[in-house]
């Protein structure tokens, strides 16, 4: 369970002050699918960026499973996260002249994994995304979907019980951005892994369990997709 509670984040100073998040409160139930909708600068980036440690609010709770993250050193948010979080971003992030391989193996570098284990986890992951005859690859050969694939993979790898996807079918085309999904909402089922997902394609924010649309640093609504009841 990740337990959001008046969340308000500002950037800037004084005259020039901006609220990104408005004393923002939000429940995401393990295991559910979520869409964060919004439009550009809505605030909803902000947000997952809150909620998985990578920024810290001046105000609010973030829990995860009984941990407030805001309250943890960053040394302690960062193991936090290694160890429980995976990301998947728009612009891949990978690293391109490093081979497949090393880009999956990262993570459990991170999270000093022993090399044996390493070796494993990075096979089962690249074999989960299709992407095993490529380990030996380097990144940047390849295309626009197998660099999207090959970023899941890095983001599972180290079996995380959370993921979040920054708009991860905003730079692939239909047919590619489709496998690229229901690579994502496999593994969520498979898992039993939170998918958070941020974007403005309110197609994509149809196929999880949970929508919730942001605007202006606030939350608009929250549509449960079981029961249709928004709140």
């Amino acid at each position: 369970m990740i337990t959001v509670t008046h969340v308000t984040k500002t950037y800037g100073k004084k005259q020039n002050s901006f609220k990104a998040l408005d004393d923002v409160s939000l429940e995401i139930p393990s295991g559910a699918s979520v869409a964060i909708l919004g439009k550009s600068g809505s605030g909803k980036s902000t947000l997952m960026h809150a909620i998985s440690g990578l920024d810290r609010p001046e105000s609010g709770e973030v829990v995860i499973d009984g941990d407030n993250i805001l309250t943890m050193k960053q040394k302690t948010v960062d193991r936090f996260r290694a160890e429980k979080i995976g990301f998947i971003f728009q612009s891949f992030f990978i690293q391109g002249n490093e081979s497949v391989y090393d880009n999956v193996s990262l993570p459990l570098e991170i999270a000093q994994v022993p090399r044996r284990t390493r070796t494993q986890r990075v096979e089962a992951a690249l074999e989960a995304v299709e992407l095993s005859d490529k380990i030996k690859n380097k990144a940047k050969d390849l295309s626009g979907g197998q660099k999207q694939r090959l970023a899941i993979a890095r983001a599972i790898v180290n079996e995380p019980q959370i993921i979040f996807a920054d708009e991860p079918t905003g730079n692939l085309d239909s047919v590619t951005g489709d496998t690229i999904e229901e690579l994502l909402f496999s593994y969520n089922r498979e898992k039993n892994v939170t998918l958070i997902i941020v974007t403005h394609d309110a197609d994509l924010a149809k196929k999880c369990d949970i929508l919730v649309s942001i605007k202006d640093g606030k939350i608009e609504s929250v549509t449960q997709k079981d029961t249709g009841a928004q709140s």
